[in-house]
């Protein structure tokens, strides 16, 4: 394991502009992780940044664009070149706040999928106050199979225990009601092969209300599923944090109560950032990347560096790898399927 992490930053992508992308990686920096940076060095300003490294790229690939033909054909565009640098050894792991699509193309091409893995899973934090819940697939798959959602169980349930420390984390499959048969044929399917697994505590089926309660340590559904009910809960979180705002600002009484309050609503404000939790990860990869939100601010673009330098540090994709094998995860024997 190198002494030091060194991210490889696709350098476009930015919603907020290039100020605010370079903002981010300062911050991470100085924390002592390495960088390099994929982007135009005129609009970055980076040179003089102790651990940071501007490759020179003009080309990105954006929102509007068919991703995998794109990615398959722009071997210079800058998500393309950040996997790569990782895929040549040059780097430890990847970010990019760019094309989702684009990001989840270039790494899944670049770095591969781990031996036994049908398909890569978007992984995210949810800002949950008081303790890590991990979601997953959040848009890497809008169809599923059942052997697809139980391997994305068996690849949070590592990821958890691997990444965010928790031991033995308990695994929810999301659907339309808790009892056994609820859901689509692939999620009943999914749900009695999980059931009678082993290497998994499996705690059956989890209702939408359940997510953000934290009911559960991961929680499974398909990307489609998963996409919309993230948008959702970072649309309903802004939009409360914001009404206690007004709130608190709509007359003097209410202002006096507002001041006292300020301390527990600002650290209640900062659990529900997307920024806090630095963006999704790629699971299933052979390598690490890290796909952050296009609308962070330098606080997001800094705590997606810093979560792919922890995945690095603690090996997340060889204990990962482990975890799945023990688990019986990878051998193909869970759900009969073609595998693709």
């Amino acid at each position: 394991m190198p002494e030091r992490a060194v991210v490889a930053l696709d350098g476009f992508g930015a919603e907020r502009g290039f100020d605010v992308l370079a903002e981010g990686a300062r911050r991470a920096a100085a924390d002592g992780i390495g960088l390099r940076v994929f982007g135009p060095p005129q609009e970055l300003y980076l040179e003089d940044v102790p651990g940071v490294e501007v490759v020179p790229c003009a080309e990105a690939i954006g929102n509007d664009e068919d991703a995998v033909p794109a990615v398959r054909s722009r071997r210079d565009a800058s998500v393309v070149r950040a996997a790569a640098a990782v895929a040549d050894g040059e780097a430890d792991a990847m970010v990019s706040v760019g094309s989702t699509g684009a990001a989840m193309a270039a790494a899944t091409f670049g770095l591969r999928r781990l031996q036994g893995v049908q398909r890569p899973a978007l992984a995210v934090r949810l800002p949950v106050p008081g303790r890590p819940v991990l979601f997953l697939d959040a848009g890497a798959n809008v169809e599923v199979r059942p052997q697809h959602l139980v391997q994305f169980a068996y690849l949070g349930a590592a990821f958890s225990e691997a990444v965010l420390g928790i031991a033995d984390p308990s695994v929810g499959l999301l659907t339309v009601g808790e009892e056994a048969g609820k859901g689509t044929p692939a999620v009943a399917e999914a749900r009695d092969v999980l059931a009678g697994s082993e290497g998994i505590r499996f705690a059956g089926n989890v209702e939408g209300r359940d997510v953000p309660a934290g009911v559960v340590d991961v929680v499974v559904t398909d990307g489609f599923t998963g996409n919309v009910s993230l948008k959702l809960m970072e649309g309903t979180a802004r939009m409360v944090t914001g009404a206690i705002r007004e709130a608190a600002r709509s007359n003097p009484i209410a202002a006096a109560g507002g001041l006292l309050l300020r301390p527990a609503l600002g650290g209640l404000r900062r659990e529900l950032d997307p920024d806090a939790t630095g963006g999704a990860i790629l699971l299933g990869l052979r390598g690490i990347a890290i796909v952050g939100h296009g609308s962070s601010g330098p606080d997001g673009v800094a705590n997606a560096i810093r979560l792919a330098a922890r995945c690095v540090e603690v090996d997340a994709v060889g204990r990962t790898a482990e975890l799945l094998e023990r688990g019986g995860a990878t051998r193909g024997a869970l759900v009969a399927g073609d595998g693709t």
